[in-house]
């Protein structure tokens, strides 16, 4: 049995060429089909750049919660979560990558990929990825 804390609802109608509503009504966007992909592009989003939106927020905060327990201050710190999707070869279907680039001005790149290999520990997005798609840390 699931015991959730909190759960986001979202409703999509009409897939990558849609619209996309959560249950609060704070999200309410139009899905379009990136130029890349063979779409048109146009205003709207697509369900790539929500995932780099999420990911992105949930691993600035396990890295805010990482460093404050090393006492490390990480108030300038700057996550660019960059999702990926190119062809799966082994299905001829899609696949998806994340490359992370985090930036934690006031320490080495040592010291900061610590403190980020940590929060990729600690990120439950990171957790509900591992193992399914790559995802690269990268310190700039």
């Amino acid at each position: 049995m699931i015991m959730a804390l909190y759960t986001a609802t979202a409703k999509v109608h009409g897939g990558r060429q849609g619209k996309v509503e959560s249950s609060t009504g704070a999200l309410d966007v139009s899905l379009v089909m990136p130029k890349e992909l063979g779409g048109g592009g146009g205003n709207g989003t697509n369900p790539e750049e929500m995932f780099a939106a999420g990911y992105g927020a949930c691993y600035q905060s396990a890295l805010a919660n990482v460093a404050r327990k090393a006492k490390v201050n990480v108030t300038d710190t700057v996550v660019t979560s960059n999702v990926m999707i190119d062809k799966d070869p082994s299905d001829d279907g899609f696949k998806l990558s994340v490359r992370l680039d985090v930036s934690i001005p006031g320490l080495s790149k040592e010291e900061a990929l610590d403190i980020a290999k940590q929060a990729h520990e600690f990120c439950p997005y990171s957790k509900a990825t591992r193992g399914n798609i790559d995802v690269e840390l990268n310190i700039v």
